[in-house]
């Protein structure tokens, strides 16, 4: 594995004295770049609020380092002057592996600065048994890291996207008796951190991926939104005032615990990851002799599957509607975002029903707010755990991504 990378001053961590300051000022600089995408330096000054004079620094420093660089000038319509010559991340200047350790499969990949992927490894399995993930997961990262070649020393990390309870919900599986009961004595960051020098982060896999539609995705045009995964268990995330909140559990925005109706004579009630979990797809599919895996691809809009596709629809986005009903009641949200690992003709399908599902709810006293169709895809978890990482070193909030540390 590759050693892990000196630091530049750029990303040393925040202190209070005159450096620490201009480090702190270098993270913001790069952040809005990030969030804003290419930006002459007038710009940056604006969004930044920090001088013209202090920018110029920053952003000739930052190139040094090989984190920025100048694009072709540009000349802005009706502007008198000099055209402006706007500033963007380097893809190069760093990189950062994302792992995304799941139900259903394991994906590994690189991503670049500027948010690219630049290779990926993926194995799909039945069920997640650690005695054979870890060996298959170290063989993959291995092969990553080699695969970028010299940008093997630009690595700023490791970041892991994980369910928190990886071995919870053994029941909706068909697995060896206690396959599943492993989990609850390993911690996957230690486990993973035995495997390199590189440091590793760790946080909830629907956590990553909102942090990853966030950064890249509807999230720099949204100030507070929900965000629902559609995986092998929907889940999600939340973010408030334009921040990711993780919560003091690191388990905010869980929407599939959300229960679905209220206890009555001794039963408890159901939950909207019973209901509206790919999982119940891929059964329903499994029953009728067709491939479990169809659930995830175009096949599940096929004339041979598309009748249980709509049945699945038909109990999925009403219960859906009412989860986000019931959180807008309490959130005051903006949006809310739906992605997930199922084909983007039907994430359509379900994000148009939702929508009339949520006509028929009476909205006195609360705003409605609006679906939107995720930006990400299926790769939103392992590209969520690569940011890490680059947060961790290079923007000036990164905790706000992380799962807290135990007591």
């Amino acid at each position: 594995m590759s050693e892990r990378p000196a630091r530049k001053a750029s990303v040393h961590s925040v202190g209070s004295n005159q450096l620490g300051m201009r480090q702190f000022n270098e993270r913001i600089v790069l952040q809005a770049i990030r969030l804003h995408g290419s930006l002459p330096k007038a710009d940056i000054a604006r969004l930044t609020r920090l001088s013209m004079q202090t920018v110029s620094l920053i952003v000739d420093h930052l190139i040094e380092d090989g984190l920025l660089a100048k694009e072709p000038r540009s000349r802005v319509r009706g502007r008198i002057g000099q055209p402006s010559v706007p500033i963007s991340l380097r893809a190069d200047g760093a990189f950062s592996i994302g792992v995304k350790v799941g139900r259903r499969s394991l994906d590994v990949l690189s991503m670049d600065f500027a948010g690219n992927v630049r290779s990926r490894e993926t194995l799909e399995y039945p069920y997640p048994d650690p005695h054979a993930l870890f060996p298959a997961l170290e063989e993959r990262l291995a092969r990553v890291v080699a695969a970028l070649e010299d940008g093997a020393s630009k690595i700023a990390g490791i970041g892991v996207a994980a369910p928190l309870w990886l071995g919870g919900w053994r029941d909706f599986f068909d697995t060896p008796p206690d396959a599943l009961a492993a989990w609850n004595d390993i911690d996957i960051r230690e486990r993973i951190q035995a495997m390199t020098a590189l440091p590793v982060e760790f946080a909830k896999d629907t956590t990553a991926a909102c942090a990853a539609e966030l950064v890249m995705g509807q999230g720099r045009g949204l100030r507070n939104f929900l965000y629902v995964f559609i995986g092998t268990f929907i889940g999600g995330g939340l973010v408030i005032d334009g921040r990711l909140h993780a919560g003091p559990g690191g388990n905010a925005g869980a929407i599939g615990s959300f229960p679905l109706t209220g206890a009555a004579n001794g039963h408890h009630a159901g939950q909207l990851l019973n209901t509206a979990s790919v999982y119940v797809l891929e059964k329903a599919f499994a029953a009728a002799g067709a491939p479990a895996a169809a659930a995830h691809d175009e096949r599940a809009l096929s004339p041979e599957l598309r009748a249980l596709s709509e049945a699945w629809m038909d109990k999925t986005c009403p219960a859906l509607a009412m989860s986000i009903a019931s959180s807008a009641a309490l959130l005051d949200l903006d949006a809310v975002v739906i992605d997930g690992e199922i084909d983007r003709n039907l994430l359509r399908d379900v994000i148009r029903r939702t929508e009339d599902a949520l006509a028929a709810f009476d909205w006195q006293g609360m705003t409605r707010p609006r679906l939107v169709e995720g930006l990400i895809g299926p790769d939103a978890r392992a590209m969520g755990g690569a940011i890490l990482p680059l947060y961790a070193h290079f923007a000036p909030k990164h905790e706000l991504f992380l799962k807290p540390l135990e007591a």
